[in-house]
């Protein structure tokens, strides 16, 4: 007995191995996980998805990658987004936050100011040959795993997290648009965006054309032709028709005109849509939506090269709109279930599309994944799903459409997009509220039309609880 418990405590006393490598995986392996991902796009048969046309082209899934990305013989495996959504910045990356730690969960390091041991060692950090911090406003470790993790999810070189959406837009054009520098834009862009472009860089010498992409790409190649452009930005997809622009081919026409190509790909996020990849040069979140998706935090990124996201970070400096470490630990525990969370809401956004398109009491659905929409074509080239995000416009007038939002028992009435929880709204009484007819029109707001955008929630629930409020129109 003495001797059998000595060889128990023995054993307990050995250091424990961590394994800190990377798994590895066979080609054939490699292959046949993506072959099951592949079942789970938007236009799978998972959870009760009707089957992809065959006639339908085949999208990205979450899963796939690059010829460039292709297993090599004596080199790991690419690893997927859902990897990558748990993984990147701290096990695989630098691991910046938890270097000295053990701990599995990101720390939050609240100190603001950091120290040095010797002036040879700030001097090293001055060189770049030692990686360190110094004060809260250029840099933080916690932050530093958040900028990485989103850096590999859009598969950038790098990424800057800000205080908010809003606060990366404005740091973005004041860095890269110079007085005297044009800046082309879609008409339906977020409109403080908009406003801002408008408005604030006028102030600054730097003028603005606002274009519409409905039909082809003629007038951006138009405003192209007419003299220099500094950079063309747009919404991808757009809030709350759901426009789909084609940023292959807008990066091709503005790169041979030397124009940089700027997307917020909010309403996509990185798992539905990566705009680098697809030619553009710098790509904005409003991180308090997908990314972030707990209804709970406000932050805003910008991913690109390095030598751009440089050049933002510098005016970031001088904006002072640094995210805190405890909002950046909240986004990146909440990115752990990204790709998770925005499978759930593509499938069921996608069922419900379908199910709707098809009501009498709908007179029409604004959804990219549905083939009646015009911008399903470019959805299914660079898209892996078309979100949570559902437009409709009710048969009825603006009452009717209260009656049924007012009916509604599980989406909540608020504003914003991309939480667990489902929400709806009805911009013309929200978001549009105060407006004047004509300003309404002019973006396509009518009364009738109601937004919902589809948390986790199950299917069956939000059916039968929608179909029982458009009963009450």
């Amino acid at each position: 007995m003495a001797s059998s418990v000595a060889l128990v405590l023995m054993k307990a006393s050995l250091p424990r191995r961590q394994r800190m490598d990377r798994p590895r995986r066979s080609p054939a392996a490699v292959q046949l996980v993506a072959g099951v991902d592949a079942a789970d796009d938007m236009f799978g048969s998972l959870a009760g998805c009707p089957p992809r046309p065959l006639e339908y082209p085949v999208v990205p899934d979450l899963d796939d990658y690059d010829v460039d990305d292709a297993p090599v013989a004596g080199r790991p495996a690419p690893a997927s987004d859902k990897t990558l959504a748990v993984h990147a910045g701290e096990k695989l990356g630098s691991g910046a936050a938890a270097a000295e730690t053990d701990s599995i969960a990101t720390p939050i390091v609240g100190g603001t100011t950091h120290w040095f041991r010797d002036s040879a060692d700030l001097i090293a950090f001055r060189e770049g040959r030692r990686r360190s911090f110094e004060y809260g406003r250029y840099g933080n470790p916690t932050v530093k795993v958040l900028e990485e993790k989103i850096s590999a999810l859009e598969r950038a070189e790098a990424t800057l997290v800000t205080s908010s959406g809003m606060n990366a837009i404005v740091a973005t054009l004041l860095a890269l648009v110079p007085p005297g520098g044009h800046v082309v834009a879609t008409a339906d862009c977020y409109s403080e965006a908009r406003a801002f472009i408008r408005d604030k860089l006028s102030n600054m010498g730097i003028t603005s054309t606002f274009v519409d992409l409905d039909d082809d790409m003629e007038a951006l190649e138009s405003v192209l032709d007419e003299g220099e452009v500094t950079m063309f930005y747009a919404d991808s997809m757009t809030n709350p028709h759901l426009k789909v622009v084609d940023v292959t081919r807008v990066a091709e026409l503005c790169h041979r005109r030397g124009a940089l190509v700027c997307i917020d790909s909010t309403l996509a996020s990185p798992i539905n849509q990566k705009p680098l990849a697809l030619g553009a040069d710098v790509v904005l979140h409003s991180a308090t939506k997908y990314i972030a998706g707990h209804h709970d935090v406000i932050a805003g990124c910008v991913s690109g090269s390095e030598a751009l996201v440089s050049r933002i970070r510098t005016w970031h400096h001088d904006l002072g709109g640094a995210i805190s470490p405890n909002a950046a630990y909240m986004i990146i525990r909440g990115l752990k279930t990204l790709a998770l969370r925005v499978q759930a809401q593509n499938r069921t956004a996608l069922r419900m599309a379908q199910l709707l398109e098809k009501h009498p009491k709908i007179e029409r659905v604004y959804y990219p994944g549905l083939e009646s929409s015009p911008w399903h074509g470019v959805a299914t080239r660079q898209m892996a799903g078309a979100g949570g995000v559902v437009g409709l416009e009710v048969a009825s007038d603006m009452r009717g459409a209260m009656r049924f939002v007012d009916a509604l028992e599980l989406p909540l009435i608020a504003t914003s997009l991309g939480g667990c929880e489902s929400l709806v709204q009805q911009p013309a009484i929200m978001s549009y509220w105060g407006k004047c007819d004509e300003e309404k029109a002019k973006n396509g707001i009518k009364d009738n039309f109601v937004r919902f955008s589809f948390g986790i929630e199950k299917f069956e629930d939000l059916r039968d609880d929608i179909l029982q409020a458009l009963g009450k129109i």
